[in-house]
């Protein structure tokens, strides 16, 4: 069976148990891999199928509507990808709902994790808060397992504390122009993913088509405005890429774009989802007296891609 993502509890299938985490785990970087490792090592173990359980939108943005500051590291597509290249079978996102918020803990685990999922182990941190006003805690967790038959297992300390800080501090590294920091704590480049839509097709006429990303997660967080060298997968083959990321001063454009010129590519790529993986900074986004000095900096930063950049 392959790993699979639902969105609502009745479309898993039969099972015998379920070996399950849940939490927001954004980004899926290093912290987090340790325990979804663990939890893949547990289900292997005791022959059961393993799942993550996770909300979308954020639960932050439900119960504070007021602020929408948040923003993700990840959309929904681009953590299943990550989750399933661990190991894990199952992703289950459930939309956090007021009917979810209003739960109380005790509800929460008999009807999402007994009722709905089966559980047999669940493996959480030992600062995991549940239910209503995030009222439950692990002691009320290991109370309710003993209830509803169901085991608990705990996260080691040092890996919860890793992971909060490395949340924040990846947020505010790619927010403060240290991609390489961010990648470091990802423990991958950062990506930017969504559908490539008609722009103004200046790029074309400089030499320099570019593809205009139109990113399919409205809360996911944009690294500081730049321009990145990475790559990118167009049907199963990897290119090398300038990614612009900000608006276009050169030719009077306030709207915040994020543009790749993909090297050594030509086709259309309209109505295609593509995924940007920013690997090095290069400059930040400047203003060009003329189109002539901005072809010379577009050539400049090609330059330096095709030798930071090295693909497989």
């Amino acid at each position: 069976m392959h790993s699979r993502l639902f969105k609502n509890i009745q479309e898993i299938p039969n099972h015998n148990g379920l070996v399950i985490t849940q939490g927001t785990f954004d980004g899926v970087h290093l912290g987090h891999i340790t325990v979804l490792q663990q939890v893949v090592k547990t289900a292997k173990a005791l022959n059961k199928k393993s799942l993550l359980l996770t909300f979308h939108p954020h639960p932050r943005l439900i119960i504070n509507p007021n602020d929408q500051s948040l923003r993700t590291l990840q959309s929904i597509e681009e953590k299943a990808n990550d989750v399933f290249n661990i190991g894990i079978d199952y992703m289950l996102v459930l939309p956090f709902n007021k009917e979810i918020a209003e739960k109380s803990p005790e509800e929460f685990v008999k009807d999402i994790l007994v009722d709905g999922l089966r559980i047999h182990t669940l493996i959480v941190g030992y600062d995991h808060r549940f239910g209503k006003h995030r009222s439950g805690g692990f002691a009320d967790l290991k109370q309710l397992g003993a209830t509803y038959h169901f085991q608990v297992q705990e996260i080691e300390a040092n890996i919860i504390d890793q992971i909060a800080v490395s949340s924040s501090r990846i947020r505010k590294a790619l927010l403060d122009n240290r991609l390489q920091e961010a990648n470091q704590l990802l423990g991958k480049p950062y990506i930017l993913t969504g559908m490539v839509e008609s722009g103004k097709k200046l790029g074309r006429t400089i030499g320099f088509p570019t593809a205009n990303l139109q990113l399919n997660d409205p809360y996911k967080l944009i690294p500081s405005h730049g321009v990145y060298a990475g790559y990118t997968y167009i049907n199963g083959k990897q290119y090398k890429m300038v990614c612009n990321i900000g608006t276009q001063p050169t030719v009077e454009g306030n709207d915040v774009k994020i543009e790749a010129h993909i090297l050594d590519f030509s086709g259309n790529l309209y109505n295609q989802t593509i995924s940007l993986h920013l690997v090095q900074f290069l400059r930040p986004v400047q203003r060009f007296n003329s189109l002539d000095e901005l072809v010379k900096q577009i050539q400049i930063d090609v330059h330096q891609t095709q030798e930071c950049i090295h693909i497989a």
